[in-house]
């Protein structure tokens, strides 16, 4: 069993909503086991500043999917939720992120591993740092903590919001 990552986000069309079925439909994924879920923090958009505030939790898994097959099921998820790409870093009912794998380091155009934006992102390090405790170290060897401490924060806040429930 491989430990991956998954980034999960949404800002439209009922996030809090939306983020309880991505967790159902992780949890249905064959040979994977959902091992934790963060909690819901609420971020400013990272892209055009004219869309609703994003939702984002992280879930971890251990599968025994390959990573190619971790990506396209979770691309099956959004597709199956409606996703549509209206525009770059846009508005959007679901996204799931592929944020690491194991250790493993992939680079294709269909998938990088890990995430490009995973060591920037503080919506994503700090629920990874809820799971995984802030001493966690990453790809890299910087932990959580350190990582989270040279973040730009937007405006980043935790929520009362559950999806480990779900």
């Amino acid at each position: 069993m491989i430990r991956a990552a998954i980034g999960l986000g949404s800002n439209i069309d009922g996030p809090h909503g939306q983020l309880c079925r991505a967790v159902r439909a992780l949890h249905e994924l064959p040979k994977t086991v959902v091992c934790a879920v963060s909690p819901v923090y609420r971020s400013s958009p990272l892209g055009p500043q004219d869309q609703p505030d994003f939702l984002n939790a992280c879930a971890l898994l251990n599968t025994e999917l390959t990573a190619e097959e971790c990506l396209s099921a979770l691309q099956d998820i959004e597709q199956a939720m409606g996703r549509v790409h209206r525009r770059r870093w846009g508005e959007r009912c679901i996204d799931l992120d592929l944020l690491f794998f194991g250790c493993e380091s992939h680079h294709s155009e269909r998938l990088m591993l890990p995430h490009p934006g995973l060591t920037s992102r503080d919506f994503v390090l700090a629920p990874l740092r809820d799971m995984l405790g802030g001493d966690y170290r990453m790809a890299g060897g910087k932990s959580l903590d350190a990582l989270l401490a040279h973040c730009t924060t937007g405006k980043l806040v935790r929520t009362e919001l559950c999806l480990s429930t779900v």
